[in-house]
């Protein structure tokens, strides 16, 4: 499986000369392929710097950052990038839209509309296709934008705050179809957010970021079972876990607290894992 990614070291400074400040500073970090990677931390941290590195968009200061052992230099189709707002085409339908990776790389109209109708499947909009972007809801449009991500069949998928704007029963519903795709393709996900609740009831492992410049506070894993349903968020497990994430975001000054187990005591592993 293909979908590893390596950093290290990993220093971004954005702006230029006097206005210029460090993003993110000595980022370590392994990514196993398959794996869902929620990286949490409070506005401003570096989160969405970090995800526009790995998609090629920025170029770091020191470091180096990989994927599959080959230096990440420039956007990829490989590494798919989904945004909390749509950037669908207005003036094309549905199915225009998600074709158009397809059609840029030179796919023959056929074959990149029936792969379109496939994607618009999985993502359960099958009888959508025809229709126009603004005929659609907050949640539909975003179901659009990660069928025109998928089509390109991504090692990476990376996601940032993607149900951010979306109302609070629409967030879940698209969560636990998210959590439903990945398990059909199982691409490396990695996915921005600052909602606890958000990260822990999706991913496999959390790192939480400090304040800016953010650095790696914490790396724990998560053994809740799968498939995830909504009353996880009730569980004694959950409630500890979500306290200690809480704790950590408003540790300002960045110094890590001590790590806990499932029962809420110190321990000395240096990744724990909290087993469900």
């Amino acid at each position: 499986m293909e979908g590893r990614i390596e950093i290290s070291g990993l220093s971004i400074v954005l702006g230029e000369q006097a206005q210029a400040f460090e993003a993110v500073k000595a980022l370590d970090c392994r990514i196993e392929p398959g794996q869902f990677v929620c990286i949490l931390g409070p506005s401003g941290c570096g989160k969405s710097t970090l995800l526009g590195a790995l998609a090629g968009h920025l170029v770091p200061s020191q470091g180096t950052l990989q994927m599959d052992g080959q230096p990440v230099v420039g956007p990829s189709q490989q590494r798919g990038m989904v945004f909390q707002q749509h950037t669908l085409f207005p003036w094309r339908s549905v199915r225009e839209n998600v074709a158009f990776g397809l059609k840029m790389r030179g796919v023959a109209k056929a074959e990149r509309l029936a792969a379109a109708d496939e994607i618009l499947a999985l993502v359960g909009l099958e009888g959508f296709a025809e229709r126009w972007p603004n005929q659609l809801s907050g949640g539909m449009q975003q179901r659009v934008e990660i069928a025109r991500v998928l089509i390109n069949r991504p090692r990476l998928l990376l996601m940032d705050e993607p149900f951010g704007a979306l109302d609070a029963l629409t967030r879940m519903k698209m969560q636990a179809l998210l959590l439903d795709i990945w398990t059909r393709i199982r691409t490396t996900v990695v996915f921005v957010t600052h909602d606890i609740d958000e990260a822990l009831f999706l991913a496999d492992r959390i790192l939480v970021m400090s304040p800016r410049p953010g650095r790696i506070i914490e790396d724990f894993s998560l053994d809740f079972a799968r498939p995830r349903h909504t009353e996880l968020m009730t569980t004694p497990e959950f409630t500890h876990l979500k306290r200690h994430c809480l704790e950590l975001l408003h540790h300002e000054d960045g110094r890590q607290l001590p790590r806990l187990n499932p029962l809420g005591l110190p321990t000395d592993h240096s990744t724990p894992r909290f087993a469900i």
